[in-house]
């Protein structure tokens, strides 16, 4: 696996775009950050308004995403935060009502990380604008396009996944 170094080396020893490549790369670029500031907007309103901070929002993103019940030593790895940090977190979340710790498995030990349906339905109403604007802009793509850019934004979460990696070490 490459190092973020090795990888912005070999970005740089690769031909520098000239005219409108480097054009379009400078605007791919402004409206990545743009849209990430109005996400980011969101978010934090969405904090504020439930007395949490920026970071418990990326955890309940991480227990809604999460493709098994999370758990808090995978909520820690995805967060990239210190156990303690993510028990605070996780406190914080269930003291607002947004999720609960139940131990299912066979092993007492184990605490898996639910997202509670009430909250659950309260984050749907405030994301709402989000889903509206995400769906405005699909309709202006054909399913070929959507596609491409599908892949694009996946490939970005593996580079980035492989920048914050690196960082680790």
């Amino acid at each position: 696996m490459a190092t973020a170094n090795q990888r912005g080396r070999r970005a740089h020893e690769r031909e520098t775009p000239s005219g409108a490549e480097a054009g379009d790369l400078h605007a791919l670029a402004a409206a990545l950050r743009r849209m990430n500031g109005e996400i980011n907007r969101l978010v934090h309103g969405f904090a504020a308004s439930h007395g949490l901070h920026a970071t418990d929002v990326q955890a309940l993103a991480a227990i809604l995403d999460a493709e098994e019940p999370m758990t808090p030593g995978r909520l820690r790895e995805h967060l990239g935060l210190t156990s303690g940090a993510v028990t605070a977190c996780v406190d914080r979340l269930e003291r607002a009502g947004h999720v609960r710790r139940v131990r299912e498995s066979a092993d007492r030990r184990v605490v898996h990380l639910h997202y509670v349906p009430d909250a659950r339905a309260a984050a749907r109403t405030h994301f709402r604008p989000l889903a509206e604007a995400a769906a405005a802009a699909r309709d202006r793509f054909d399913a070929d396009e959507l596609a491409a850019v599908v892949r694009f934004v996946t490939a970005m979460n593996e580079e980035l996944r492989l920048v914050r990696s690196a960082d680790d070490r």
